[in-house]
Parts: structure tokens; C-alpha cells; sequence
């Protein structure tokens, strides 16, 4: 797996060769941070089922200010952090947490912190991704404009709406599509230019 662009562009990263991890196409990957290139220098990150880290890792690459990666999973942990270190990515640009998603997202609200994009690569068919929405629409860790993006297969459902969170763009890419949502408070609308879907 190779880095698409940026500081590490073109740098190769390894994935984890569990059965359950799925690394996402670099084409989807380019095409994820095309759509949110306008909000990632400078940001804080959050990649939770993070797999090999690649999400975080490219966010890193193209200029956000750093990254927390979430994964359960002993074998993904490992190969973030020795993904991490092959790109002598600083300490203070990223950070790693093996732990049930969930309760990471409790600890990272109970210590303050608060995110510009939130990146979510659940377990396909298990309702997860949803589940997850919930969970961070609860908890106070969005940033104002916080951006979250799910990568899910066309036939996990999502809701529209949970919560504060609203959906304002879908961009299907076969049967992986890629749903993006924002932090709306209630009775205010999206700007216009976000009611986006990619046929």
C-alpha cells in the first residue's frame, strides 16, 4: 500500500493480514481526500478502525497537525506504529490506542480532546458504522466544522440523520461507498453547497 500524496507521497506502508482487516483502494482513498482537501491542513484527526493507519497516516501526509488511530486489533497496532516509525512520523504528530472503539471515543472526550475530521473504516454488515454515529454524536469531541466520513458497503444502511449529525454527500464507488457527515445544531441548515451526491 503506498501513500498517494504529500509530504510521504509514494512511501509504501504495510497492512495488517488479518482476515477481518480490509485495506481500502488507493482510488477510493484519493478520492476520499479530494473531497475533503480544503479542511485537512492543519487538523486534528481521528482514525478509528484504523487498520494499517493508511487514513491517518495520508491525512498526516498532506498536512494536518496530527493523528489519533483507534483499532482493537494486536496485529493492526503493531503495524501502525511500525508504519509510523518507517515514515519517521514524530511522536507528538500521532498517537495510537489499542482499544475497543467505543471506549475510545469515552476516553478521548473525557480528556478534552476534539477533532476537525473523524475517518471510520467499521467491519462491514454489522451495523457498526451506525452504531459509532451515535456514539459520536453524543459525545463532545467535534470540533465546529468537524467532518466525518464513513467508508461502508452500499448495503449498510445509514441514517440520514442522528442526532446533530447530517449527511450531505454520498459518493458511491461500486459497492464501497463513502458517506460524509457534518455537526448541524438543531433548527440550522447545511449551506446549500453540501447538499452534494456523487452519482
Amino acid at each position: 500500500m503506498r501513500i498517494i500524496a504529500g509530504k510521504y507521497r509514494s512511501r509504501l506502508i504495510r497492512s495488517p493480514r488479518a482476515e477481518d482487516v480490509r485495506p481500502t483502494k488507493d482510488r477510493i482513498r484519493e478520492s476520499l481526500f479530494n473531497i475533503i482537501t480544503e479542511y485537512i491542513s492543519g487538523a486534528e484527526v481521528l482514525d478509528i478502525f484504523a487498520g494499517s493507519g493508511a487514513f491517518g497516516i495520508e491525512a498526516i501526509s498532506r498536512g494536518a497537525a496530527s493523528a489519533v488511530f483507534i483499532d482493537n486489533e494486536k496485529a493492526c497496532i503493531a503495524i501502525i506504529e511500525e508504519n509510523l516509525k518507517s515514515l519517521g512520523i514524530e511522536a507528538d504528530k500521532a498517537s495510537v490506542l489499542r482499544m475497543d472503539a467505543f471506549k475510545a471515543i469515552d476516553k478521548l472526550c473525557n480528556e478534552g480532546k476534539k477533532f476537525d475530521i473523524i475517518l471510520l473504516d467499521p467491519p462491514y454488515y454489522k451495523d457498526i458504522a451506525k452504531k459509532c454515529l451515535i456514539k459520536l454524536g453524543e459525545r463532545d469531541i467535534l470540533k465546529p466544522r468537524c467532518i466525518i466520513v464513513v467508508e461502508h458497503h452500499k448495503k449498510d444502511i445509514l441514517p440520514a440523520e442522528t442526532g446533530n449529525l447530517t449527511s450531505y454527500r454520498t459518493a458511491p464507488y461500486g459497492d464501497i461507498w463513502l458517506t460524509f457527515y457534518r455537526d448541524v445544531p438543531r433548527g440550522a441548515t447545511l449551506p446549500t453547497s453540501c447538499h452534494e451526491h456523487d452519482d
